[in-house]
């Protein structure tokens, strides 16, 4: 037996990131491009509009699904929406995990809105705005 020869290295494959995972999955499934709208609830009727662009145009949308300015059963005990506004933040956070891009809908970006930009600019997403003016990173 020949011990000379160099023994070839093991070659391990990389393990995925869970986006990478995500990223791959949505390929397999032939899944448009998804985006996530984001923006104060004040301007729901615009979320609603840019919705019905975005779908248009041939993407998956998600944004928020509660209006909390708007008195609702839901929300009328103030400890109970304190703790669902909370819940919603989350989930909010996970639509942008999930999309592929975001769209920022309205002339004014509060700090809420403001987290989300800087979230999903730091997941390294494209960040669109209807009013690129108020973009704080601009």
């Amino acid at each position: 037996m020949d011990h000379t020869a160099q023994e070839e290295p093991v070659s391990y494959p990389q393990l995925l990131t869970p986006e990478e995972k995500l990223a791959d999955a949505k390929k397999l499934l032939s899944l448009p491009r998804i985006v996530a709208i984001c923006g104060s609830t004040r301007f729901m009727t615009e979320m609603n509009e840019a919705d019905l662009r975005e779908t248009k145009a041939g993407k998956i949308v998600v944004k928020p699904g509660c209006d909390m300015k708007s008195p609702h059963e839901l929300w009328s005990d103030p400890v109970e929406a304190e703790a669902l506004k909370a819940r919603l933040d989350d989930l909010h956070r996970a639509k942008i995990r999930l999309a592929d891009e975001v769209l920022v809908v309205g002339d004014y970006i509060g700090d809420s809105t403001r987290a989300e930009i800087a979230y999903a600019r730091s997941l390294g997403k494209p960040v669109r705005c209807t009013h690129p003016e108020v973009d704080p990173d601009a």
